[in-house]
């Protein structure tokens, strides 16, 4: 009913006052701080009243023409259809009653002060109303542009509000999220958590009312670790009671891995500066160890000291490789000159170790893409890491399985793929995997991955390692192309 009533007429206003009565009008005027107010409620002309000089006495700021009196006013603005007389004198209210037209609206002093404050109060509250709405199109786009998922929970957990990225993640629309609970959405690992007994970020915060964050761990549907951190802080009332919570989740992965690369990086120095003390002070030891070991082979024949010394040499050569190893991996790996046919060196590894699989009870299946574009490193350097990775593949498998290894073309790699069936690596121990020294089988040296790692490291490729406790695991290689770059030699 309001806005048919603001449309049936539009008001065109001449004030009539003097100096005294005029001011407290002004005034209000003046405080709303603009003249577009004055021009939406319609005001068109000022007239003094009692011989005031035209031009004279308009109050600073303000620009309406100002008239001598009410009669020059009309005249100078036909358009007019309502005057308010400001001063509240009978004889100008007696001479206005009897000299306007009938099609002019007469509005005393009380009813124009008020007629006045309830329309500037209507233009101040849609000025707010417009101030509020573009502040919240400011915040709403500024969040929806943030790649964290931001929700808004009341004191119970269920979402009053989130941004986009949360949308995104859960493909739903707003409308299905909106007052469910958020662990619906914002899930938690299953077993993943350092402390399995203290209670999440987001069930902490609503138990105590206070703040929280942490770190959780959750493997997605592609068999990839992800690290998410997650933070609550509660958002308190006039009483510092918490009425809702904001809740944050950032995904820390890529920093993850780069801090374990920074920490891998700072372990291979350290191996680096100890290997050249290894040689030297361990290695000679070990080879005199050996060889005179190897001369009272030759000197004894009684069987229980033979036998002891057999495995004095047979230690000492394990202690030896171990050591070759170490020198190895602590070693800048050279690419190799030359290219190599991925497809030619799988073939070939896969023949070597086939009958390591088929003693096992595994079936090994190969599934080679044609076409694919030669690699940019020594075919020996790519043999000895998809030995490691077959290695692993069948100790994963002690009782059979299947062996997958496949080659592809990626986005801008070439692909090496290996995938079993074994009992997979658990969540809390993926990230030490290609750390040098790990290993899981409580023999060996530990450097089979971590060498694999930083073979593909120095040749400028990645490692990606896919794992499901009791389904298996798939770890693929991204490797270099080599590219068609042409020769150098006069333009054509």
């Amino acid at each position: 009913m309001l806005e048919s009533l603001r449309a049936m007429k539009q008001y065109r206003i001449g004030l009539i006052g003097d100096k005294t009565s005029l001011a407290p009008f002004w005034e209000l005027f003046v405080s709303l701080g603009n003249e577009r107010v004055l021009g939406q409620l319609g005001l068109r002309a000022l007239a003094l009243h009692e011989g005031a000089q035209a031009g004279g006495g308009a109050p600073p700021g303000v620009d309406l023409p100002v008239y001598g009196g009410w009669r020059d006013m009309l005249a100078a603005h036909p358009e007019l259809n309502m005057v308010m007389e400001t001063t509240g004198q009978e004889a100008l209210l007696t001479d206005l009653r009897h000299g306007l037209p009938a099609s002019l609206t007469l509005v005393e002093r009380a009813a124009a002060s008020f007629f006045l404050r309830l329309l500037s109060s209507d233009q101040m509250w849609v000025a707010c109303k417009f101030d509020l709405l573009q502040s919240r199109s400011l915040v709403k786009n500024v969040i929806d542009q943030l790649r964290e998922e931001i929700a808004l929970v009341d004191g119970e957990g269920r979402v009053l509000d989130c941004n986009k990225a949360v949308l995104t993640s859960q493909n739903l629309p707003k409308s299905a999220i909106m007052g469910r609970h958020l662990r619906e959405f914002f899930r938690l690992p299953e077993g993943l958590n350092g402390n399995a007994e203290a209670p999440h970020p987001l069930e902490h915060a609503l138990l105590t009312g206070e703040g929280s964050e942490s770190t959780l761990a959750h493997v997605d549907a592609e068999r990839r670790l992800h690290y998410t951190r997650e933070y609550v802080y509660p958002i308190q009332d006039d009483s510092g009671a918490p009425v809702s919570f904001l809740c944050i989740r950032r995904d820390i992965t890529n920093r993850t891995q780069m801090e374990q690369r920074l920490q891998q990086s700072e372990r291979l120095a350290s191996i680096g500066e100890m290997s050249t003390y290894i040689a030297h002070e361990i290695r000679n030891p070990l080879f005199a160890i050996g060889g005179f070991a190897n001369q009272l082979l030759r000197t004894i024949s009684e069987p229980a000291a033979r036998e002891k010394i057999e495995i004095i040499i047979e230690e000492s050569k394990r202690l030896d490789g171990i050591l070759k190893s170490i020198l190895t991996f602590a070693r800048p790996v050279e690419p190799g000159r030359g290219v190599t046919d991925l497809n030619d060196i799988v073939r070939d590894t896969m023949e070597l170790m086939g009958l390591a699989c088929e003693n096992q009870g595994i079936v090994p299946t190969l599934k080679l893409a044609e076409d694919l574009p030669q690699v940019k490193a020594g075919p020996e350097l790519i043999k000895q890491c998809l030995i490691n990775l077959v290695k692993n593949a069948v100790e994963a498998m002690p009782e059979g399985g299947r062996l997958a290894v496949r080659t592809a073309m990626g986005h801008t790699h070439v692909l090496l793929e290996v995938e079993d069936t074994g009992h997979g690596i658990p969540p809390e121990i993926r990230d030490k995997i290609f750390s040098p020294f790990f290993s899981t089988k409580g023999r060996g040296s530990g450097l089979g991955l971590s060498m694999t790692k930083k073979t593909l490291d120095d040749i400028g490729g990645t490692v990606e390692l896919f794992s499901v406790p009791g389904e298996g695991t798939r770890v693929t290689l991204h490797l270099p192309p080599q590219l068609a770059v042409a020769k150098s030699g006069p333009d054509r």
